[in-house]
């Protein structure tokens, strides 16, 4: 069986996804009209989509699988809860954003309650939706597919519910966050089919793939000196997937070479420590794969 994984045509997301994919060793054999992509190193086909579709191709088993933002499906589930929901496999290390509740500078918002009668524009508003009902909030959602931002300028809402990234369209358009309602990042997600064998075996070592990945893009390799007394030390400030390397140094009885595997931020949060503990000649260098 050959599964398909649908992606974003035309976005930030597809590019990252089909490099992610790429670096799990997976090749693949593009059609002419650039829609479909089909898997070489193994059974696995790519289809590029409008993002917005991707949910419902899941949900019809047009797709087994799928790298999307998490905005996109919990919208679908939240406007369609008798449909089978997809399936959160990864979540991964692109995409960043979040949904959030912004508005014009001059707004005296006070906390949720204070939306209640105002009419607020999103691309989202199941998901708006539920968070005012969990709120006990009622407001009016202002449906736009694009340039929701501007709705206030226009006088067509009185706040907004957008995705954010960096907050410079906020800014652009004279509109402050004021409320974090969802945290969102890319994931891999799977349909609610039962499939054979062959193909949970897949899926499974596609997983295994993603997850040597994404390890490798966050840990780093570390090699360094240091007296023999510290190595128990070190390894402690140095946690990682297994016990660190210790090998002799030539003439030295009473210094070692230590390599380690550990994720970037723990290196730079004891830096100084490794230092105190007598640690010389460090070097980081990146991982390309990880496998566990």
């Amino acid at each position: 069986m050959r599964l398909k994984i649908a992606i974003q045509k035309s976005s930030h997301l597809s590019e990252q996804a089909l490099s992610l994919l790429r670096k799990c060793g997976i090749t693949f054999a593009q059609s002419k009209n650039k829609l479909f992509c089909y898997g070489l190193s193994l059974p696995l086909d790519l289809l590029y989509v409008r993002g917005d579709d991707i949910p419902q191709l899941l949900s019809d088993n047009i797709c087994q699988l799928a790298i999307v933002g998490q905005n996109t499906v919990r919208e679908f589930q939240f406007a369609n809860p008798a449909i089978p929901v997809a399936t959160e496999l990864r979540v991964l290390n692109f995409g960043g954003c979040r949904f959030s509740i912004a508005v014009p500078e001059a707004f005296d918002y006070q906390g949720p309650a204070c939306l209640a009668g105002k009419r607020i524009a999103t691309s989202y508003p199941a998901t708006l939706g539920h968070f005012l009902e969990q709120q006990g909030v009622v407001a009016n959602p202002v449906k736009l597919s694009g340039s929701v931002e501007i709705a206030p300028k226009l006088g067509t809402a009185d706040a907004i519910a957008d995705i954010v990234s960096t907050g410079s369209t906020l800014q652009a358009n004279a509109l402050r966050e004021v409320h974090e309602i969802d945290a969102i990042t890319a994931a891999l997600f799977r349909n609610s089919e039962r499939f054979d064998k062959d193909a949970e075996t897949l899926i499974d070592k596609l997983l295994k793939r993603i997850d040597g990945v994404q390890q490798a893009a966050e840990s780093k390799y570390v090699m360094l000196h240091a007296p023999r007394h510290s190595v128990d030390k070190i390894s402690e400030l140095l946690p990682g997937a297994e016990s660190p390397t210790v090998l002799p140094l030539e003439g030295q009885d009473d210094r070692v070479a230590v390599h380690a595997v550990c994720r970037e931020g723990v290196f730079w949060d004891h830096i100084e420590d490794l230092r105190e503990a007598g640690a010389t000649a460090v070097l980081v260098m990146p991982i390309e794969k990880m496998l566990a």
